[in-house]
């Protein structure tokens, strides 16, 4: 995917938690733990959540924030190659899953801040800082439930 405005960004991070999600899903039948399950799902469920949250974002934001450019983060940094697909959650542990999922999303946490550094008017800045703030918050409340169910 081509990534060269903010729209580009939310499309993108979209596709992100979908594929994450997808990826998730399709790793709960593959494991034989009940609590990597349930974790997947959960993770899985939280994800396509995070999707919709994001599309709400396009939709409320306007043409000229979205329009903005920036595309100068990703000739520089390329984009975060996600190979979702070969990703073996179901291999994983519970705690390892968790900090893989952390991982990838600290990742679009760091896109979103490098961007709100350098945008150019205020109304881009506060949108990219949202978003920041959206996905590290979402992040945090996915590993702190997913912590309570390795209590149980």
């Amino acid at each position: 995917m081509q990534v060269e405005t903010l729209k580009d960004v939310l499309h993108w991070t979209q596709e992100f938690h979908r594929c994450l999600a997808d990826c998730m899903q399709s790793c709960v039948d593959q494991s034989d733990s009940e609590r990597v399950k349930l974790l997947l799902k959960y993770l899985a469920e939280h994800e396509e959540k995070l999707e919709a949250v994001i599309g709400k974002f396009e939709k409320s934001a306007s043409e000229n924030i979205l329009n903005t450019w920036c595309y100068e983060y990703f000739d520089q940094h390329p984009i975060i190659r996600h190979k979702l697909a070969d990703c073996p959650f179901s291999e994983l542990e519970t705690d390892e899953i968790i900090s893989e999922v952390t991982h990838l999303h600290s990742q679009v946490i760091e896109l979103y801040r490098y961007l709100s550094d350098r945008a150019e008017t205020e109304s881009s800045k506060e949108l990219l800082v949202e978003l920041a703030d959206l996905e590290k918050h979402e992040a945090m409340r996915m590993v702190h439930s997913a912590n309570r169910l390795q209590d149980m």
